[in-house]
């Protein structure tokens, strides 16, 4: 345990706790968050943080605590299903591509480096007007867009496995194209993709964010930080724990994802090993 510590460490090590309070919110939201994020109450629009309100109340009264609390449920819950929706697509598509390269692999690549000349949050604009605004719209238009870097990651990995002496003898022993796939190509990719699942977490919770504050994400009065940074302009002055709050979370959700990854890239990198 020590060994694996001082191999991620500090950095990793604050990663993971940023990662596990983000979770912990998820999971315990509806026990931990003091009031219903949706509740009204005029009497406390706009308060600064107080012993009633420990991180103020918003325009309409509305706790900030408990919203910012549901908001990390809606950010993980998206983010997730996400990368999940991505893996699935990507990593089929590329061990296809890479393993039985040929037509099929160029047929592949052309169409994921046509997905990839666009930005990932345009590309997702972009299928987001056509089948329109809602959570379940959003995850299909941001998996469908970060795909392509599962793609190319997988493709990657697969290729320089192929050619392996493991693949050789599961050929020799008759076992059929896809059965060498599944079985003893794709399982050594999971360490690079265990990477990008990581670093992908937290590209997927600022495009929430920037989808929801452009009032394409998740609808009012649900809570997520995207929305309650849009919500929050007119306020900049006057209540600038508003605005200032979510922002804040966004970077802790950002900065915890990225030095996970970068921690699990130095465990799993056989180059770091001693």
């Amino acid at each position: 345990m020590k060994a694996v510590l001082r191999r991620i460490g500090p950095s990793g090590v604050l990663g993971g706790f940023l990662a596990t309070v983000l979770i912990v919110f998820a999971v315990l939201g509806p026990w931990l968050a003091p009031y219903d994020p949706v509740a009204l109450d005029l009497r406390a629009r706009l308060g600064a943080p107080s012993a009633a309100h420990l991180l103020g109340a918003d325009e309409f009264g509305r706790d900030i605590l408990s919203r910012l609390i549901f908001g990390a449920r809606v950010s993980i819950t998206v983010a997730t299903t996400t990368v999940a929706l991505a893996m699935v697509i990507g990593v089929a598509l590329g061990l296809t591509a890479g393993y039985l390269r040929g037509w099929t692999d160029r047929v592949i690549m052309i169409l994921n480096d046509s997905a990839l000349a666009f930005p990932g949050l345009l590309l997702a604009l972009g299928i987001m007007a056509v089948v329109g605004a809602s959570t379940t719209a959003m995850v299909i238009a941001l998996g469908i867009a970060f795909a392509p870097a599962v793609v190319r990651v997988t493709r990657s990995s697969v290729l320089s496995l192929r050619e392996r002496e493991f693949v050789e003898a599961s050929r020799v022993m008759g076992n059929a194209e896809r059965t060498t796939m599944i079985r003893h190509v794709l399982p050594n990719c999971v360490g690079p993709l265990t990477v990008l699942a990581t670093a992908m977490f937290g590209w997927v919770i600022l495009a929430e964010s920037a989808l929801s504050f452009l009032g394409l994400g998740v609808p009012p009065p649900a809570p997520s930080w995207g929305n309650m940074l849009a919500a929050a302009r007119p306020y900049i002055q006057e209540a600038p724990w508003l605005i200032i709050l979510p922002g804040l979370c966004i970077s802790a959700a950002l900065l915890g994802a990225n030095l996970l990854g970068d921690a699990l890239r130095d465990l799993l990198d056989p180059r770091m090993q001693s």
